[in-house]
C-alpha cells in the first residue's frame, strides 16, 4: 500500500544568480510544495526572475557566514522536508523523474536522504568527479548548518542512501577570493579553526597557489587526529599535489603513502604512485601501482570525492606507456584495449592502437583481441 505523499521545501541562499536561477527552478518543477529564496544582497535581476517562481523571497543582510544564511532559509519552510540546492545546481530529467517517485513512496520515518552530488564532466558528458551530500531533510528534526565557509549539515537518524543525482552546472565568474577573505578574517580576529576549518582553509590556500601556507594547514588539521577520514584521505592527496608544485618529490611520494593509514587504498592513489614511478622511469614499479588500481574494488555509496578515471581507464592507458617501455608491447597492447573499450574517442588511446598495431603486425593484433574478446565473455558468464 503506498503511502501518503510527502510535502517538500526547496530552500536557497543566492546572491546574484540571474544566469542560472531559472534554469535551477525550472528543473526542480513538481518536485517542492514550496519554495523559499533567500537573498544575500543581489544587486542584479536575481529576486525578479525568482518572483515568477515563488512569493517566499526573504532578505538576509550578509554576515560572512552560510551556515547562518541557510538556517535562516531553513525556518522559513512549512513542510514535511526540506531539499536544499545551490543556484548553479539543476535535477536532470531522469533524475527529476526518479525524485517525483521518491516523494511518493519515501517513508515518513526516513529522517535523512542523501544523494551523489556530480561535480565534473569529460568532453563525452561522462561523471570524472563526483561526492556524496546529505539533500532532503526532514524539518522536524530541525537540522542545523554549522561552519561559517563549506558549511555541512549536521544530521542523524534513520539515512536513506538515494541514486538521485544532482548536477552542478557551474558559469565560472564566482567571486574566487570571497572564501579565503573570510577565513582570513577570522583568523586575525583571533578564532580558534576546528579541525574542518583548517582542512578547508588549507583548501582555499593551495587553490591560490599558496603552497607552503596550505601544506602548514593540512598538516595542522592531520596533527589534530581528529577529521573526518574522507578529509584525512583527500588531505594526503592535496599535500602530494602541494609537494608536486613546489618539486619536493620525496614528500610527494610520502603523502600518497601517508593515505593508507585512514583507509584501503584507493585506485586515486595507486594511480599518484604508479604516475610517480613512470615519471621516474621507474616502470615494473610503475606496473605494480597501476595494476593494483585495476584490481581494487570501487566503493558503493562513497562518501568521499571520486576520481572515475583512476576507477576505470586511466591506470590501464598508464600500463600500456610502461609495458611499452619496458618492450611488452603485447601487454600493453591488451591494456590499450580495455582503456579503449571506456574511451573509444581518446586521442592518446588511439594513438596508442596505431603505433601498437604497427609493432606487433596484423597476425598479433588479431590473436591479442581474440584473447580479450573469451577473457571479457567470461567475465559476464
Amino acid at each position: 500500500m503506498e503511502g501518503k505523499e510527502i510535502s517538500i521545501s526547496l530552500c536557497m541562499i543566492v546572491r546574484n544568480e540571474e544566469i542560472t536561477i531559472a534554469r535551477c527552478l525550472d528543473s526542480v518543477k513538481g518536485i517542492p510544495d514550496e519554495i523559499v529564496i533567500v537573498d544575500t544582497g543581489s544587486s542584479d535581476r536575481t529576486k525578479e526572475i525568482v518572483k515568477e517562481f515563488t512569493d517566499k523571497i526573504f532578505d538576509f543582510n550578509w554576515i560572512d557566514d552560510f551556515a547562518a544564511a541557510r538556517n535562516f532559509a531553513f525556518s522559513k519552510a512549512t513542510t514535511d522536508y526540506i531539499v536544499w540546492l545551490d543556484a548553479d545546481d539543476v535535477f536532470t530529467e531522469s533524475d527529476r523523474e526518479k525524485f517525483l517517485k521518491l516523494k511518493k513512496s519515501l517513508d515518513p520515518l526516513m529522517d535523512v536522504v542523501n544523494m551523489p552530488y556530480l561535480l565534473a564532466f569529460d568532453q563525452f558528458g561522462a561523471v570524472t568527479f563526483s561526492l556524496r551530500r546529505n539533500r532532503l531533510v526532514k524539518r522536524s528534526r530541525n537540522f542545523r548548518w554549522i561552519g561559517a565557509v563549506h558549511e555541512y549539515l549536521e544530521v542523524y537518524g534513520h539515512v536513506l542512501n538515494s541514486d538521485i543525482c544532482v548536477t552542478h552546472k557551474g558559469i565560472g565568474g564566482d567571486d574566487s577570493d570571497r572564501n579565503l577573505k573570510i577565513y582570513k578574517k577570522r583568523k586575525a580576529n583571533g578564532e580558534s579553526f576546528s579541525p574542518r576549518d583548517l582542512y578547508y582553509y588549507a583548501n582555499e590556500l593551495s587553490d591560490h597557489q599558496l603552497y607552503s601556507q596550505a601544506i602548514e594547514s593540512y598538516q595542522e588539521f592531520l596533527e589534530t587526529g581528529k577529521g573526518w577520514v574522507e578529509d584525512n584521505i583527500s588531505a594526503c592527496g592535496k599535500l602530494a599535489d602541494c609537494y608536486q608544485k613546489l618539486e619536493i618529490k620525496d614528500k610527494q611520494l610520502e603523502y600518497s603513502f601517508k593515505s593508507f593509514e585512514y583507509a584501503s587504498p584507493r585506485a586515486e592513489f595507486c594511480c599518484r604512485i604508479g604516475f610517480y614511478f613512470l615519471s621516474a622511469e621507474q616502470y615494473e614499479q610503475g606496473v605494480f601501482w597501476y595494476k593494483l588500481a585495476t584490481q581494487l574494488e570501487k566503493p558503493i555509496d562513497s562518501w568521499g570525492p571520486m576520481i572515475e578515471a583512476c576507477w576505470t581507464w586511466l591506470p590501464h592507458l598508464q600500463l600500456c606507456v610502461c609495458y611499452d617501455r619496458l618492450g611488452k608491447h603485447e601487454l600493453a597492447y591488451e591494456h590499450n584495449e580495455i582503456a579503449r573499450k571506456y574511451r573509444p574517442e581518446n586521442t592518446q588511446v588511439l594513438y596508442n592502437k596505431n603505433y601498437l598495431e604497427g609493432v606487433l603486425g596484423k597476425s598479433k593484433k588479431q590473436e591479442i583481441n581474440k584473447e580479450l574478446a573469451n577473457n571479457l565473455e567470461e567475465e559476464v558468464e
